[in-house]
Protein backbone atom coordinates (compact mmCIF):
# COMPACT_ATOMS: atom_id res chain seq x y z
CA UNK A 1 0.00 0.00 0.00
CA UNK A 2 0.68 3.79 -0.56
CA UNK A 3 2.85 5.68 2.32
CA UNK A 4 0.79 9.12 0.42
CA UNK A 5 -1.45 10.65 2.44
CA UNK A 6 -4.85 8.38 1.78
CA UNK A 7 -7.35 9.69 -1.18
CA UNK A 8 -4.54 10.81 -2.78
CA UNK A 9 -2.93 7.77 -4.10
CA UNK A 10 -4.49 5.01 -6.41
CA UNK A 11 -4.11 1.35 -6.69
CA UNK A 12 -1.69 0.28 -8.89
CA UNK A 13 -3.06 -0.62 -12.30
CA UNK A 14 -6.21 1.59 -11.45
CA UNK A 15 -6.54 3.84 -14.37
CA UNK A 16 -5.90 0.03 -16.71
CA UNK A 17 -9.37 -0.29 -17.44
CA UNK A 18 -9.70 3.14 -18.72
CA UNK A 19 -7.22 2.48 -20.87
CA UNK A 20 -7.90 -0.54 -22.16
CA UNK A 21 -12.18 0.40 -22.63
CA UNK A 22 -13.38 -2.58 -20.31
CA UNK A 23 -14.94 -2.58 -17.32
CA UNK A 24 -13.31 -4.58 -14.72
CA UNK A 25 -15.91 -7.71 -14.04
CA UNK A 26 -15.38 -8.27 -10.79
CA UNK A 27 -14.95 -5.04 -8.22
CA UNK A 28 -13.87 -5.16 -4.79
CA UNK A 29 -13.76 -2.72 -1.45
CA UNK A 30 -11.48 -3.97 1.01
CA UNK A 31 -12.15 -2.08 4.14
CA UNK A 32 -9.36 -2.47 7.26
CA UNK A 33 -10.45 -2.93 10.46
CA UNK A 34 -8.19 -2.26 13.65
CA UNK A 35 -5.49 -5.01 13.92
CA UNK A 36 -6.47 -7.14 10.69
CA UNK A 37 -5.13 -10.18 9.93
CA UNK A 38 -2.63 -9.68 7.12
CA UNK A 39 -2.81 -13.36 5.89
CA UNK A 40 -6.26 -12.70 5.11
CA UNK A 41 -6.05 -9.66 3.68
CA UNK A 42 -2.99 -10.46 1.35
CA UNK A 43 -4.47 -13.77 0.40
CA UNK A 44 -8.00 -12.65 -1.05
CA UNK A 45 -6.62 -9.35 -2.32
CA UNK A 46 -3.39 -11.45 -4.26
CA UNK A 47 -5.99 -13.89 -5.80
CA UNK A 48 -7.98 -10.88 -7.21
CA UNK A 49 -4.67 -8.94 -8.33
CA UNK A 50 -3.25 -12.08 -9.97
CA UNK A 51 -6.07 -12.98 -11.62
CA UNK A 52 -7.00 -9.22 -13.12
CA UNK A 53 -3.85 -8.98 -15.62
CA UNK A 54 -1.26 -11.40 -17.54
CA UNK A 55 2.15 -11.63 -16.23
CA UNK A 56 1.22 -11.16 -12.39
CA UNK A 57 1.68 -7.24 -13.97
CA UNK A 58 -1.26 -6.32 -11.30
CA UNK A 59 -2.74 -3.83 -13.60
CA UNK A 60 -6.77 -3.81 -12.49
CA UNK A 61 -8.41 -5.18 -15.81
CA UNK A 62 -10.33 -8.41 -15.37
CA UNK A 63 -10.99 -6.97 -11.09
CA UNK A 64 -10.09 -4.00 -9.50
CA UNK A 65 -9.89 -3.14 -5.94
CA UNK A 66 -9.40 -0.58 -3.73
CA UNK A 67 -8.41 -0.61 0.15
CA UNK A 68 -10.11 1.56 2.55
CA UNK A 69 -10.66 2.49 5.97
CA UNK A 70 -12.98 4.27 8.30
CA UNK A 71 -11.60 8.03 7.47
CA UNK A 72 -8.95 6.59 5.06
CA UNK A 73 -6.37 6.37 8.37
CA UNK A 74 -3.48 3.97 8.23
CA UNK A 75 -4.88 0.35 10.02
CA UNK A 76 -2.08 -1.27 12.45
CA UNK A 77 -2.49 -5.10 11.52
CA UNK A 78 -2.35 -7.79 14.26
CA UNK A 79 1.36 -8.42 13.27
CA UNK A 80 2.34 -4.97 13.94
CA UNK A 81 2.67 -3.58 10.40
CA UNK A 82 0.79 -0.62 9.27
CA UNK A 83 -1.20 -0.55 5.66
CA UNK A 84 -2.02 2.44 4.44
CA UNK A 85 -5.35 2.71 2.22
CA UNK A 86 -6.23 3.80 -0.57
CA UNK A 87 -9.03 6.28 0.25
CA UNK A 88 -12.00 6.58 2.78
CA UNK A 89 -15.23 5.00 2.65
CA UNK A 90 -16.69 5.15 -0.65
CA UNK A 91 -19.95 4.94 -2.34
CA UNK A 92 -20.43 1.04 -2.14
CA UNK A 93 -22.24 1.04 -5.24
CA UNK A 94 -18.69 1.38 -6.87
CA UNK A 95 -18.27 -2.20 -5.77
CA UNK A 96 -19.60 -6.06 -6.60
CA UNK A 97 -18.45 -6.67 -2.81
CA UNK A 98 -17.36 -4.90 0.40
CA UNK A 99 -14.79 -7.02 1.99
CA UNK A 100 -14.59 -6.23 6.09
CA UNK A 101 -11.06 -7.31 6.81
CA UNK A 102 -10.87 -8.33 10.72
CA UNK A 103 -8.69 -9.94 13.08
CA UNK A 104 -7.64 -9.13 16.35
CA UNK A 105 -10.18 -6.92 17.85
CA UNK A 106 -12.84 -8.62 17.71
CA UNK A 107 -13.26 -8.48 20.91
CA UNK A 108 -13.93 -4.74 21.06
CA UNK A 109 -17.49 -4.18 21.24
CA UNK A 110 -17.63 -0.66 20.22
CA UNK A 111 -17.73 -0.06 16.73
CA UNK A 112 -17.66 3.13 14.76
CA UNK A 113 -21.21 4.28 13.92
CA UNK A 114 -19.83 5.43 10.55
CA UNK A 115 -18.59 1.62 9.61
CA UNK A 116 -22.16 -0.14 10.39
CA UNK A 117 -23.84 3.10 8.65
CA UNK A 118 -21.45 2.09 5.54
CA UNK A 119 -22.67 -1.56 5.81
CA UNK A 120 -26.33 -0.90 5.43
CA UNK A 121 -25.82 1.72 2.66
CA UNK A 122 -24.16 -1.15 1.37
CA UNK A 123 -27.13 -3.90 1.87
CA UNK A 124 -29.15 -1.36 0.88
CA UNK A 125 -27.44 -0.50 -2.46
CA UNK A 126 -28.00 -4.29 -3.22
CA UNK A 127 -23.58 -4.85 -2.62
CA UNK A 128 -23.03 -7.96 -1.40
CA UNK A 129 -20.63 -8.30 1.60
CA UNK A 130 -17.70 -10.78 2.78
CA UNK A 131 -16.67 -11.20 6.55
CA UNK A 132 -13.08 -12.13 6.39
CA UNK A 133 -11.60 -13.17 9.39
CA UNK A 134 -13.31 -11.51 12.11
CA UNK A 135 -15.09 -9.01 9.80
CA UNK A 136 -18.25 -11.45 10.36
CA UNK A 137 -18.66 -10.08 13.99
CA UNK A 138 -18.68 -6.41 12.30
CA UNK A 139 -21.46 -7.47 9.75
CA UNK A 140 -23.23 -9.32 12.71
CA UNK A 141 -23.07 -5.86 15.16
CA UNK A 142 -24.52 -3.86 12.13
CA UNK A 143 -27.29 -6.36 12.55
CA UNK A 144 -27.01 -8.00 8.62
CA UNK A 145 -26.65 -11.73 9.53
CA UNK A 146 -30.03 -12.34 9.57
CA UNK A 147 -31.08 -15.72 9.30
CA UNK A 148 -28.30 -16.80 7.24
CA UNK A 149 -25.54 -19.17 8.52
CA UNK A 150 -22.14 -17.43 8.47
CA UNK A 151 -18.64 -18.90 8.87
CA UNK A 152 -16.10 -18.24 11.87
CA UNK A 153 -12.73 -19.25 12.03
CA UNK A 154 -12.50 -22.26 14.91
CA UNK A 155 -10.34 -20.27 17.68
CA UNK A 156 -12.75 -17.62 17.78
CA UNK A 157 -16.36 -19.80 17.37
CA UNK A 158 -17.12 -19.19 21.34
CA UNK A 159 -16.48 -15.49 21.11
CA UNK A 160 -18.99 -15.27 18.51
CA UNK A 161 -21.98 -16.97 19.71
CA UNK A 162 -21.38 -15.36 23.58
CA UNK A 163 -22.01 -12.40 21.48
CA UNK A 164 -24.04 -12.86 18.76
CA UNK A 165 -25.87 -15.98 19.86
CA UNK A 166 -28.76 -16.17 17.77
CA UNK A 167 -26.48 -16.12 14.92
CA UNK A 168 -25.86 -19.94 13.24
CA UNK A 169 -22.39 -19.60 13.22
CA UNK A 170 -20.60 -22.66 11.97
CA UNK A 171 -16.82 -24.07 11.36
CA UNK A 172 -17.28 -27.06 9.23
CA UNK A 173 -16.44 -25.24 5.92
CA UNK A 174 -13.83 -22.31 4.55
CA UNK A 175 -16.15 -20.42 4.24
CA UNK A 176 -20.00 -20.04 3.40
CA UNK A 177 -22.10 -18.46 0.47
CA UNK A 178 -26.19 -16.83 1.30
CA UNK A 179 -26.26 -15.08 -1.85
CA UNK A 180 -25.54 -11.26 -1.07
CA UNK A 181 -23.50 -12.25 2.71
CA UNK A 182 -20.31 -14.42 1.80
CA UNK A 183 -18.17 -15.15 5.50
CA UNK A 184 -15.04 -16.57 5.68
CA UNK A 185 -12.84 -18.49 8.51
CA UNK A 186 -9.76 -16.15 7.46
CA UNK A 187 -5.76 -17.79 7.24
CA UNK A 188 -5.33 -19.10 3.79
CA UNK A 189 -9.85 -19.92 3.97
CA UNK A 190 -9.58 -15.78 2.37
CA UNK A 191 -7.34 -16.66 -1.03
CA UNK A 192 -10.12 -19.76 -1.62
CA UNK A 193 -12.92 -17.54 -1.55
CA UNK A 194 -10.85 -15.03 -4.04
CA UNK A 195 -10.19 -18.14 -6.19
CA UNK A 196 -14.43 -18.85 -5.91
CA UNK A 197 -15.00 -14.85 -6.34
CA UNK A 198 -13.02 -14.62 -9.88
CA UNK A 199 -13.91 -18.11 -10.92
CA UNK A 200 -17.50 -16.89 -10.62
CA UNK A 201 -17.03 -13.81 -12.10
CA UNK A 202 -14.12 -13.50 -14.32
CA UNK A 203 -13.88 -17.64 -15.21
CA UNK A 204 -11.89 -20.76 -14.62
CA UNK A 205 -9.89 -20.04 -17.11
CA UNK A 206 -8.69 -16.68 -14.85
CA UNK A 207 -9.06 -18.47 -11.31
CA UNK A 208 -6.56 -21.01 -12.39
CA UNK A 209 -4.02 -18.77 -13.60
CA UNK A 210 -4.01 -17.26 -10.49
CA UNK A 211 -3.51 -20.84 -8.74
CA UNK A 212 -0.50 -21.04 -10.67
CA UNK A 213 1.03 -17.89 -9.63
CA UNK A 214 0.36 -18.70 -5.71
CA UNK A 215 1.81 -21.70 -6.06
CA UNK A 216 -0.79 -23.62 -5.50
CA UNK A 217 -1.81 -27.29 -5.72
CA UNK A 218 -5.76 -26.77 -6.40
CA UNK A 219 -8.77 -24.62 -5.17
CA UNK A 220 -9.76 -25.79 -2.21
CA UNK A 221 -14.17 -25.85 -1.94
CA UNK A 222 -15.99 -24.23 0.30
CA UNK A 223 -17.24 -26.93 1.87
CA UNK A 224 -13.79 -28.23 2.85
CA UNK A 225 -14.07 -28.17 6.90
CA UNK A 226 -11.61 -25.84 8.62
CA UNK A 227 -8.69 -28.39 10.41
CA UNK A 228 -7.06 -27.87 13.76
CA UNK A 229 -4.47 -30.45 13.15
CA UNK A 230 -3.94 -33.31 10.18
CA UNK A 231 -6.30 -35.76 10.60
CA UNK A 232 -8.64 -37.39 7.79
CA UNK A 233 -12.15 -37.15 8.51
CA UNK A 234 -13.57 -36.65 5.21
CA UNK A 235 -14.08 -40.15 4.64
CA UNK A 236 -17.17 -40.10 7.28
CA UNK A 237 -20.35 -41.20 5.11
CA UNK A 238 -22.89 -39.20 7.83
CA UNK A 239 -22.76 -35.51 8.00
CA UNK A 240 -23.83 -35.66 11.69
CA UNK A 241 -20.85 -38.15 12.57
CA UNK A 242 -18.73 -35.77 10.61
CA UNK A 243 -19.61 -32.57 12.25
CA UNK A 244 -19.27 -33.59 15.36
CA UNK A 245 -15.80 -34.99 14.47
CA UNK A 246 -14.61 -31.90 13.71
CA UNK A 247 -16.61 -29.91 16.01
CA UNK A 248 -14.63 -32.78 18.45
CA UNK A 249 -11.05 -31.85 16.65
CA UNK A 250 -11.25 -28.45 17.25
CA UNK A 251 -11.77 -28.28 20.64
CA UNK A 252 -9.03 -30.81 21.92
CA UNK A 253 -7.41 -28.78 24.59
CA UNK A 254 -10.79 -29.04 26.21
CA UNK A 255 -12.92 -31.90 25.36
CA UNK A 256 -16.85 -31.50 25.37
CA UNK A 257 -19.15 -33.60 26.49
CA UNK A 258 -20.95 -36.00 24.58
CA UNK A 259 -24.49 -33.84 25.18
CA UNK A 260 -22.63 -30.69 24.01
CA UNK A 261 -21.54 -31.92 21.14
CA UNK A 262 -25.13 -33.34 20.50
CA UNK A 263 -26.04 -30.12 21.06
CA UNK A 264 -23.48 -28.62 18.39
CA UNK A 265 -25.18 -31.05 16.09
CA UNK A 266 -28.59 -30.47 16.54
CA UNK A 267 -29.23 -34.16 17.56
CA UNK A 268 -29.86 -36.14 21.29
CA UNK A 269 -26.95 -37.94 22.96
CA UNK A 270 -28.71 -41.02 22.18
CA UNK A 271 -29.26 -40.10 18.52
CA UNK A 272 -25.34 -39.37 18.80
CA UNK A 273 -24.14 -42.56 19.86
CA UNK A 274 -26.51 -44.51 17.72
CA UNK A 275 -25.29 -42.49 14.68
CA UNK A 276 -21.31 -43.08 15.92
CA UNK A 277 -21.70 -46.37 16.20
CA UNK A 278 -23.31 -46.85 12.76
CA UNK A 279 -20.67 -45.26 11.14
CA UNK A 280 -17.47 -45.53 12.97
CA UNK A 281 -18.14 -48.80 15.25
CA UNK A 282 -17.60 -46.63 18.33
CA UNK A 283 -19.41 -44.17 20.31
CA UNK A 284 -18.16 -40.32 20.33
CA UNK A 285 -16.17 -40.51 23.89
CA UNK A 286 -13.94 -43.36 22.26
CA UNK A 287 -13.26 -41.22 18.96
CA UNK A 288 -12.59 -38.50 21.22
CA UNK A 289 -10.11 -40.18 23.36
CA UNK A 290 -8.72 -41.40 20.23
CA UNK A 291 -8.43 -38.02 18.13
CA UNK A 292 -6.38 -36.38 21.55
CA UNK A 293 -4.05 -38.98 21.87
CA UNK A 294 -3.59 -39.20 17.84
CA UNK A 295 -3.01 -35.48 18.58
CA UNK A 296 -1.11 -35.88 20.88
CA UNK A 297 1.64 -38.55 19.06
CA UNK A 298 1.78 -36.08 16.28
CA UNK A 299 3.16 -33.18 18.28
CA UNK A 300 5.22 -36.16 20.03
CA UNK A 301 6.79 -36.59 17.03
CA UNK A 302 6.89 -33.12 15.17
CA UNK A 303 7.64 -30.93 18.32
CA UNK A 304 9.60 -30.41 20.74
CA UNK A 305 6.76 -29.27 23.22
CA UNK A 306 7.67 -30.83 26.93
CA UNK A 307 5.08 -34.19 27.66
CA UNK A 308 3.62 -31.97 30.29
CA UNK A 309 2.38 -29.19 27.60
CA UNK A 310 1.18 -31.66 25.04
CA UNK A 311 -0.50 -33.64 28.09
CA UNK A 312 -2.71 -30.36 28.69
CA UNK A 313 -2.53 -29.64 24.78
CA UNK A 314 -4.91 -32.92 24.44
CA UNK A 315 -7.34 -32.03 27.41
CA UNK A 316 -5.50 -34.09 30.13
CA UNK A 317 -5.55 -33.11 33.62
CA UNK A 318 -1.77 -34.44 33.66
CA UNK A 319 0.87 -36.22 32.54
CA UNK A 320 -0.05 -39.27 34.40
CA UNK A 321 -3.43 -39.84 32.97
CA UNK A 322 -2.03 -38.84 29.52
CA UNK A 323 0.79 -41.69 29.77
CA UNK A 324 -1.61 -44.10 31.02
CA UNK A 325 -3.82 -43.68 28.17
CA UNK A 326 -1.36 -43.48 25.57
CA UNK A 327 0.54 -46.89 27.12
CA UNK A 328 -2.37 -48.14 26.72
CA UNK A 329 -3.61 -47.18 22.87
CA UNK A 330 -0.08 -47.29 21.27
CA UNK A 331 2.06 -50.10 23.52
CA UNK A 332 4.91 -47.36 25.06
CA UNK A 333 5.38 -43.99 26.86
CA UNK A 334 5.04 -41.00 25.29
CA UNK A 335 8.78 -40.45 26.02
CA UNK A 336 9.75 -43.44 23.37
CA UNK A 337 7.16 -42.12 20.65
CA UNK A 338 9.46 -39.27 20.44
CA UNK A 339 10.65 -38.27 16.20
CA UNK A 340 14.02 -36.60 15.34
CA UNK A 341 14.27 -32.82 16.37
CA UNK A 342 12.58 -30.46 13.78
CA UNK A 343 14.96 -29.61 10.91
CA UNK A 344 17.43 -32.30 11.83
Amino acid sequence: MSSEHPGTRSPPGADSAMVSGTVPRLRIGFVLLDQFTLTAFSGLIDAVRLAADLGGRSRQIDASWTVMSVGGQARRSSCGVLVTPNEDLRDPTSFDYVAVCGGNDYLNDVQPARLTDYLRRAVFGRVRLLGVCTGTFAIAHAGLVGSRRVCVHWNVLDAFRERFPTVNAAVDQLFIDEGDLITCAGSTAAIDLGLYLVGRHCGGQKARQAVRHMMLQDIRSAALPQAHFYANLDGIADIRVRQASHFIEQRLDSPPSVEAIARYVGVSARQLERAFQAALGVSPAAFQRRLRLDYGRWLLENTRRSITDIAFDCGFADTAHFSRDFKAQFGRMPSKARGPAPGS
